[in-house]
């Protein structure tokens, strides 16, 4: 981006003219400077200035900058979507839907829903492994649910059937952690996890849950036992228990009380943000980091309908 804001307040300023915001998307989107038609895949069009839209040639189907992206028929101006995103990429501990709806003038029920589509765009997937040659990968998992010592008596049975939701990590030491939602803390779950995400014959430091035992020989396996210490040389997993703390930070401080069936939003936000702290040395600005978050905008959708459970999400 050309002159691109370095604050909050520049940013607001900058994202104010329409214009503006359809020609940064359309260049993360089309770097070639060449929009495409979603209808026909060609790119032989023309600009309707009047309408800030593109007019195929071929098909003579019109289409936004927002036709294909997260922002695909929503009434809700380019400008407040942008700033939503800057908020919520650039808060270390999250934004919620009502400091969103006061920001940027929309209702609190609006900005819940713009929040979980930006989220839902955030979603990173790679084939590729982590671990392999020096870097070793912590292990680790974490619950997230309702303090059942702090609740009311006639609240603890439905909590304790319902039981709390179980986050499993993956940290790469110097590089990127990956974590998911899984069914149990098993060994089938957390076996499954680490053979699909991290490289045969690296090295995994794990705590001394049991479920982690029979690992090798495919894997280095390294334990620390946290009842008699925490370190032990190279031995930890400090690195994932440090995301843990800012995942809760947001969860429990921000959101206060996330329903589990929409918890793996909130944890793809805390990875990207985390992923998205530095590269090598350099510091990623905010400017930067959002750019990045841009760029994940295209070929997702998330429809109301599909956030609340009715129908399953079309894109993953």
């Amino acid at each position: 981006m050309n002159n691109e804001p370095k604050t909050l307040q520049s940013a607001i300023q900058y994202f104010s003219d329409e214009q503006t915001c359809i020609d940064i998307i359309a260049s993360l989107r089309w770097p070639d400077g060449k929009p495409t038609c979603p209808a026909c895949g060609k790119q032989d069009h023309y600009y309707l200035a009047t309408q800030k839209r593109w007019k195929c040639k071929e098909c003579w189907k019109q289409f936004s900058v927002k036709v294909g992206t997260i922002f695909e028929d929503s009434p809700i101006s380019l400008d407040k979507w942008l700033v939503a995103l800057w908020m919520l990429v650039n808060c270390r501990n999250g934004i919620s839907s009502y400091e969103i709806a006061r920001a940027i003038g929309i209702t609190q029920k609006s900005a819940w829903f713009v929040l979980h589509r930006l989220r839902y765009a955030l979603k990173a997937g790679s084939i590729n492994k982590i671990g392999g040659g020096s870097a070793p990968v912590e292990v680790d998992e974490t619950y997230y649910g309702p303090n059942i010592l702090k609740m009311h008596k006639d609240r603890r049975g439905r909590a304790k059937r319902g039981g709390k939701a179980i986050v499993m990590g993956l940290l790469e030491r110097g590089g990127h952690v990956r974590a998911a939602i899984v069914p149990a803390a098993t060994k089938e779950a957390l076996h499954g996890n680490i053979k699909k995400h991290v490289t045969s014959g690296s090295t995994v430091y794990t705590d001394d849950w049991l479920s982690y035992y029979g690992i090798r020989p495919e894997y280095v396996h390294e334990v620390i036992t946290h009842t008699t210490k925490y370190v032990n040389g190279q031995i930890h997993t400090n690195g994932i228990e440090n995301f843990w703390s800012l995942l809760k930070r947001g969860l429990r401080g921000t959101y206060v009380n996330v329903e589990p069936f929409h918890l793996e939003r909130y944890v793809d936000e805390q990875v990207f943000r985390y992923n998205n702290r530095k590269i090598g040395e350099h510091k990623i600005t905010d400017s930067e980091r959002f750019a990045t978050a841009l760029r994940h905008i295209g070929g997702k959708r998330l429809t109301f309908a599909e956030l609340t459970g009715k129908v399953t999400p079309t894109c993953n």
